[in-house]
């Protein structure tokens, strides 16, 4: 099966789990030729074919609920049920059980894309060395939440001095044409459901974001509620593109809500799975943070190592395992990281040159 076949066998058995919104997957696949970066991001499904195959040494370590589509751009903020900000994972979509080498390898190529790229300016050997320590520490010492509060000098953390909202954040969700029809009964209750006060008055928009999810179904509701905006997402569910490779008709379930439930994070309250819809609140500070943007000032050594650390984070929800990938660290040779992860980069953007030739 090449990229094009597997594309084609993907998003047909995503027609089987969902509705999808063809308008959005025609933008994802002109994104998909556009840069390889975003190739790389936009399918995961071609990642879990080729990287058992490629990485062939590493697929028998250690299982855990991983993130699966983890990558440079898949952290971002939320606020805690105390109103703090905090920092982590923001995407598991493809959250599902796997060798936790699969989400280390994942991570450290996209870094080596984004070097490449211009991106990141820290050096590829030593981004996987720095990523690798904030694994292994953080795993051996039982995890923390990455928990930035109120002031800019707590995200040091994460070495960087401010992380700015989005402008025009709610101008850009107002100014979308309302849906009056079409939307489905269930997605709605779903999001009344996370309404502070279930008499709001709201106006239902559609949504497009990210990129590997590109395709389904967005739905957002924004109120006026105490004198401010409020906003509720919901977003249709597909499972994780590892059961689309099973060839599993029974296991149709995610297992997004189950990862945020077991790993060591201060948890978004806002964020849950009502039936087929996963529901989070939209706000300024609750977004992905992109890689790209972030300010020119900024540690790029210690961000690596918080994305390290934030991996570690998640496999410890998978308590179980903690002593076995320990053990399977220390009998690994000091590189197999740098190496499987340029690999993994030379093989996707081989997968990338070829799709833009369709």
């Amino acid at each position: 099966m090449n990229i094009l076949q597997a594309t084609q066998s993907y998003e047909k058995w995503m027609r089987d789990c969902t509705t999808i919104v063809e308008t959005h997957l025609r933008h994802k696949h002109v994104q998909m030729k556009a840069e390889v970066f975003g190739f790389f991001r936009g399918t995961y499904y071609r990642w879990a074919q080729l990287w058992p195959e490629v990485c062939a040494d590493l697929r028998n370590a250690p299982k855990v609920l991983a993130v699966g589509d983890l990558h440079v751009d898949s952290f971002g903020t939320w606020r805690d049920a105390e109103g703090r900000l905090s920092w982590g994972v923001d995407d598991f979509d493809e959250s599902y059980p796997l060798p936790y080498t699969n989400d280390l390898v994942r991570l450290a190529a996209s870094l080596k894309i984004v070097n490449d790229e211009g991106d990141l300016t820290t050096k590829f050997k030593l981004g996987c060395d720095i990523i690798f320590d904030g694994y292994r520490e953080t795993l051996a010492n039982g995890g923390r939440p990455i928990v930035l509060a109120e002031h800019e000098s707590n995200l040091e953390k994460l070495g960087i001095a401010a992380i700015k909202p989005p402008g025009g954040f709610w101008q850009g969700l107002s100014d979308r044409p309302a849906i009056h029809s079409g939307v489905p009964r269930d997605a709605l209750k779903a999001i009344e459901k996370m309404f502070p006060d279930s008499n709001l008055d709201y106006k239902v928009v559609r949504r497009e974001a990210g990129m590997g999810s590109l395709g389904q179904q967005r739905f957002v509701a924004i109120a006026e509620c105490n004198g401010g905006c409020i906003a509720r997402e919901a977003k249709a569910l597909v499972p994780s593109a590892s059961v689309w490779i099973a060839g599993s008709v029974e296991d149709r379930n995610s297992f997004y809500e189950k990862a945020i439930g077991s790993a060591v994070r201060s948890r978004d309250p806002f964020q849950k799975i009502e039936g087929k819809w996963l529901i989070r609140r939209l706000s300024p500070d609750s977004n992905p943070v992109d890689i790209a943007t972030l300010p020119a000032e900024r540690d790029e050594e210690t961000l690596l190592h918080a994305m390290g650390s934030e991996a570690a984070n998640v496999h410890l929800g998978t308590s179980r395992q903690v002593k076995n990938i320990l053990k399977d660290l220390r009998r690994r040779k000091s590189n197999w990281l740098r190496v499987a992860a340029k690999d993994m980069a030379k093989a996707m953007e081989d997968e990338w040159k070829e799709y833009r030739k369709s």
